[in-house]
């Protein structure tokens, strides 16, 4: 390894250190069964700590790409089994009305249960989530509020919080105003909010596919259409399919998810979201974009958003703090640009306002600097976990299973043989406690019956990696390749 003095920090040098190893790794300069330098070897020839070299090596040790042997060293790890990609997809095209919500119901059902191993729920894992620091920034709303946060707050949101909403907006290259924002009771919301601004019932709304089933049941709520449109596993939704759907289709809005979609977890890269902004602005076509898992990506920079092309006040933004933050909060908010009057007039009607005390917190937690710090911390969590149930799949899923890529949120669409239906495996799965969200809900046609979501929300203790090869015994057994599973227990090997 080329000698090389590394500076900054003590926080930042081991994973400095760990990059150039998992870059030599990935590029295959270091092979299967390499054995890494010693941790004394590396402390002198780089000027680190050997307490850095050792995070170091625990670092790439967690994410699955080395492995210490008792007495003798670190060695380079067998490599993940290559899987492919899904597919693009290819929807009919035609608008049809959504029937998903009975099934969903089924999904919430099974997470609902105690005792269950979730699999399906989009979430980051408790230990994750800074509930100390949290807390704090709860008691110190309740002290300084003098009507102890037990009055509603203004209908369009808390005005620290929608100020510094703008601020974070700097980070993806936006130049939001305080003023352009609308507090919600979560992302939900505030789609459902941006919907009613630019349809009505029985108008035709433009889509991924797959979509997100929840905005798949807000659209169903709403009487509205979907046209699915064919989207890249890696790179988002067609632009040449919805240039011809639109020149085919009245279609009133367009929704995507633009960054980690999903379930497929695609990013479009930014000059696809430029182009997309573009043609839908010389159709007059708004825009809602859901940009909910933007913050947890994988890579250096944070992805922008397609609400930094917009010309013309028709991109209708959306997030929340519920991925990264507070679930349990339900604060997400909305810049929704020219139909901004519709939106807080539609808010004011519907909730009145949103819960006054996790807004004064979220907004105390953000101006004290501890959310940057935080999802710098969640994100290299996520990256880890990410690592792991791809490693962890890939070894207990059987021959032919297709597998997506995200580089961040945390979320995994995996395809099974064409034979396997995944509610059923959703069902056999459930009846050994588990439970996993099945291909069928994210549509409105009758497909991906072989696919289903798999969340890396959570990290990736015994429990979890036993669910998952219990799951890949099962859709192996649907396959007909391996003996039956009986009792909701793993068999004797």
């Amino acid at each position: 390894m080329e000698q090389r003095k590394f500076s900054g920090d003590e926080d930042h040098l081991y994973l400095q250190l760990a990059g150039r190893f998992e870059a030599l790794i990935k590029s295959e300069v270091l092979k299967m069964g390499d054995r890494l330098p010693s941790v004394r070897r590396i402390s002198n020839e780089h000027g680190v700590s050997m307490s850095t070299v050792f995070q170091a090596y625990y670092h790439l040790e967690n994410k699955g790409l080395i492995a210490s042997r008792p007495r003798s060293g670190y060695y380079v790890r067998q490599p993940v089994r290559r899987v492919e990609l899904p597919a693009v997809s290819r929807p009919l095209s035609r608008a049809m009305p959504v029937s998903v919500a009975d099934m969903a119901i089924r999904v919430a059902q099974y997470d609902a249960q105690p005792g269950f191993t979730s699999l399906s729920k989009a979430v980051p894992g408790l230990e994750l989530l800074p509930a100390p620091r949290l807390n704090k920034s709860v008691v110190q709303s309740l002290r300084s509020a003098a009507d102890h946060c037990l009055s509603y707050s203004t209908p369009w949101g808390d005005i620290r919080l929608r100020r510094q909403i703008a601020r974070h907006s700097m980070d993806w290259g936006g130049s939001l105003s305080a003023e352009e924002v609308v507090v919600t009771n979560g992302c939900s919301e505030a789609l459902t909010l941006c919907l009613q601004a630019v349809a009505s019932p029985g108008d035709t709304i433009a889509v991924e596919s797959p979509a997100y089933f929840g905005v798949l049941q807000v659209m169903e709520s709403r009487g509205l259409k979907v046209l699915e449109i064919p989207t890249c596993p890696e790179e988002g939704i067609e632009l040449d399919a919805l240039e011809s759907a639109i020149s085919r289709h009245r279609i009133s809005a367009c929704l995507v998810v633009s960054n980690f979609s999903n379930p497929l977890g695609s990013c479009m890269p930014d000059d696809k979201k430029k182009k997309l902004v573009g043609l839908l602005a010389r159709h007059g076509i708004p825009l809602i974009e859901d940009d909910v898992y933007g913050d947890l990506f994988f890579g250096k920079e944070r992805p922008r958003t397609c609400k930094i092309f917009d010309r013309k006040g028709l991109v209708l933004l959306c997030s929340s703090f519920s991925k990264t933050l507070a679930p349990g909060y339900r604060i997400g908010w909305t810049a929704p640009g020219i139909f901004l009057e519709q939106v807080r007039r539609l808010k004011y009607m519907s909730s009145c306002a949103s819960p006054t005390l996790p807004q004064l917190a979220i907004a105390h937690f953000l101006e004290n600097g501890r959310y940057d710090l935080h999802l710098k911390k969640l994100r290299q969590a996520l990256h880890t976990q990410y690592l792991q149930y791809t490693r962890s799949v890939c070894n207990h899923f059987p021959a032919g299973t297709r597998l997506s890529r995200p580089q961040g949120g945390f979320v995994l669409w995996i395809g099974l043989d064409g034979q396997t239906d995944t509610f059923e495996l959703m069902e056999q799965a459930a009846a050994c406690r588990i439970s996993i969200s099945p291909g069928r809900i994210f549509t409105s046609q009758d497909r991906y019956r072989n696919f289903f979501r798999l969340s890396f929300g959570q990290p990736l203790t015994p429990v979890y990696e036993n669910a998952i090869r219990l799951l890949g015994l099962l859709a192996s057994q649907m396959e007909g390749n391996e003996r039956k599973v009986r009792g909701g227990k793993i068999p004797d090997s």
